[in-house]
């Protein structure tokens, strides 16, 4: 069982061997909520109807590989060697293991003691084993009936980037040193740094009737929400703030993707801004440590300014894999994903949310600023102008829908003038332009100096952000992009009875000889991930700037075409539909939502959740709840609220961190409360349906619904 609110994992096992004895073992293990070199394993063992010896092993294991994800076990996946182990005494031992790729120094330290019935018991020392990358020490320890033996193991973890330390080794053996603290008070200060995130993370769900089902039903969901919390909790935590790290597409549970960082954090950082925006702003900084690699791959590609690949990895190079395999089919593919430049889009997207919800003006003048300014430079560069129409064009790219990597038929890979593309491209260019009015102006020309940004560069991106070409159905559907008009049909009922699940037609139709790339069908929103990242008001007047006519009924005809031509095929697919449908039709979003909640909790024999947990549908349905139902948004420096609960919910509560104010928030059918929590922050405007109010630290703002 996952203590999720402790952070502690726990096991009750009883079992019979077959001289009939039974055996009581409870388990307790975590990974310290506060100090991040520390872990602790405590063993409960009493023996239920007999007595005798039970032996004992404990070790610190270096030899573990990288054979989580079945494709990749033909790939090398021996990545540690012994640098150096040894047993310090009976109870302590430690082990130096070192990549043999990044030559990453990693040192574990582990003291091991054992108690009968509370008390130190009388061991025997067996054997010390010390062979390759394994250290371990064997013991033996007498028990009678009834008796409780308690293995309490204390381990910590230290690597050659940590900071603070001197080396990792010796940290290691310091920190088992004699003095060290009992497993019970390492746990209790887990257990209180846990409690204090709760404070902040937690996100409570009321759901409407209160019969037992119901009632079963809500606990269930809760428990769900709270364990995607947990799990988010577990991959950007405070221990992130001092390290170079990003955020990898299935966190740091699996070997999926070979934790490469993608575009995931979009959906991730709305969690993150309102509550830990120190940790967002951390992760952010993966990115601007990697602008040079991002400059060199813009040169490589004849491009000016920062292009950050599709898949980044350690030193932020592409790492998009050449070939893929096709396990319908047994066919290896060129992948064609790395095409996918939106990723810059979303970076950019990532910083102005950041900013917008922190006003951290230190952070976008020196950082977030100048990779905004790079990323517009490169889409400048990037980009035809077609004097015939008057506007821009991005040729040659790959939507965030992969089922279409290239035009039918066609030798290149490529698109041209996806809509999503295009549009966040003149979102990027509107960043990249405002930044003269945001920051410091000697920041500003710090920055025009220091990347040589000249004028007719900015008048470019002016242009940039009214004349970006968008294409349209003769019916007024946006284009997923240009010539998806002239793409056939697909026949959906035949596929569904002939295979059931459809979410990869992908490679059903490459194993039958065909393409996905001949028909209009989606693996994920495309078209549809712009009604998820704007208002609907906001995209009116990015339309409307563009001189293309879009209203209110546009919208929804878009949103009705393209779901229907969507295979679910991604783990983001339900989440977005959901939080889309929570502002059309709220009765069909929890139906979704419902869905979605489940990506990793439900078994799938064809799922892929073994690799790792899909961090960001997990992220993405807790947005559902906050931005979603709650209608929580930004906008001209406003705080709304405009709340469109689903029948089956009847309170949602939680807690935010605007602008320096900690605000408790109730929303309910009935109702909006906004609690200002006494600080010294200034004051601020907030707008309830279509209230406005001025909120003070310590007052309290409640609307009728």
């Amino acid at each position: 069982m996952n203590e999720y609110k402790k952070g502690v994992l726990s096991r009750t096992i009883r079992f019979c061997d077959k001289k009939n004895r039974e055996t009581l073992v409870l388990q307790h293990l975590f990974v310290h909520g506060r100090l991040m070199h520390r872990a602790g394993l405590k063993i409960i063992i009493t023996p239920l109807n007999w007595e005798g010896r039970i032996e004992i092993c404990s070790a610190l294991d270096g030899r573990v590989i990288n054979q989580g994800v079945e494709r990749y076990r033909d790939l090398g996946s021996k990545h540690l060697d012994l640098v150096e182990s040894k047993h310090i005494d009976e109870q302590r031992m430690v082990l130096k293991m070192r990549t043999n790729g990044s030559c990453l120094d990693i040192a574990m330290g582990a003291r091991t003691r054992i108690f009968v019935n509370n008390k130190t018991a009388a061991i025997t020392s067996l054997s010390a084993d010390k062979s390759g990358g394994y250290v371990a020490r064997q013991f033996m320890v007498t028990v009678a009936r009834g008796e409780t033996i308690s293995i309490e193991k204390l381990i910590c973890i230290y690597t050659s980037w940590d900071t603070g330390i001197y080396e990792c080794l010796s940290e290691a053996e310091n920190t088992i040193a004699d003095d060290v603290e009992s497993f019970d008070s390492l746990l209790k200060s887990h257990v209180i740094a846990w409690e204090l995130l709760w404070r902040k993370f937690d996100v409570r769900l009321e759901l409407s009737n209160s019969d037992l089902d119901n009632s079963d039903l809500e606990q269930y969901t809760q428990k769900i929400i709270r364990l995607h919390i947990f799990h988010l909790l577990q991959s950007s935590s405070v221990h992130s703030l001092d390290i170079d790290v990003g955020m990898p597409a299935r966190g740091w549970h699996g070997e999926g993707y070979r934790g490469h960082i993608f575009w995931d954090e979009m959906i991730i950082f709305p969690f993150l801004n309102y509550r830990a925006p120190r940790i967002t702003r951390t992760l952010l900084m993966y990115r601007y440590r990697r602008l040079h690699e991002a400059r060199l791959a813009a040169k490589a590609a004849g491009c000016k300014g920062a292009m950050y690949p599709w898949q980044s990895g350690s030193n932020g190079r592409e790492e998009t894999q050449q070939m893929h395999l096709n396990p319908e089919s047994g066919r290896w593919l060129p992948d064609n994903t790395y095409l996918q430049r939106h990723v810059n889009n979303a970076i950019v997207y990532n910083i102005a949310q950041y900013f917008q919800i922190t006003q951290d003006i230190q952070f976008l003048s020196f950082y977030g600023g100048e990779i905004t300014l790079e990323i517009a430079r490169f889409w400048a560069s990037l980009a035809t102008y077609n004097p015939k129409i008057d506007r821009y064009e991005i040729l040659g790219v790959i939507g965030p829908d992969e089922y279409h990597d290239a035009y039918p038929g066609a030798e290149k890979p490529g698109l041209n003038n996806n809509a999503y593309t295009n549009l966040m491209v003149m979102f990027v260019m509107d960043q990249a332009l405002n930044l003269q009015h945001l920051i410091p102006e000697q920041d500003w020309e710090y920055l025009r100096k220091k990347l040589g940004i000249e004028d007719r560069e900015l008048k470019i991106w002016q242009k940039m952000s009214r004349r970006m070409k968008i294409v349209f159905h003769d019916d007024g559907i946006i284009s997923q992009f240009e010539g998806y008009e002239a793409l056939k049909e697909f026949n959906w009922d035949e596929y569904k009875i002939k295979y059931g699940n459809i979410q990869r037609l992908d490679r059903i139709l490459e194993k039958e000889g065909d393409s996905a790339n001949n028909y209009k069908l989606s693996k994920q929103p495309d078209v549809i991930m712009l009604f998820y990242l704007f208002s609907a008001e906001t995209l009116r007047k990015m339309f409307k700037r563009l001189d293309y006519s879009f209203d209110k009924d546009s919208i929804v005809k878009n949103i009705n075409y393209y779901l229907n031509r969507t295979t679910n095929g991604s783990s983001l697919a339900l989440v977005i539909h959901s939080w889309i449908e929570a502002r059309l039709e709220r009765e069909g979003s929890w139906e979704l939502f419902s869905q979605a909640l489940e990506t990793d909790m439900v078994y799938d024999p064809a799922g892929s959740t073994r690799e790792g947990v899909h961090l960001a549908a997990m992220s993405g349905c807790i947005d559902i709840l906050q931005r979603g139902y709650a209608g929580l948004e930004i906008r001209s420096n406003i705080l709304i609220l405009n709340p469109l609960l689903p029948k089956s919910i009847n309170r949602i509560s939680f807690h935010i961190r605007y602008r320096k104010h900690w605000l408790d928030l109730e929303i309910t059918q009935n109702h909006v409360k906004v609690k200002s929590l006494t600080s010294k922050a200034i004051p601020f405007t907030i707008m309830i349906k279509d209230e406005i109010i001025r909120l003070y630290p310590g007052n309290i703002a409640v609307v009728d619904l």
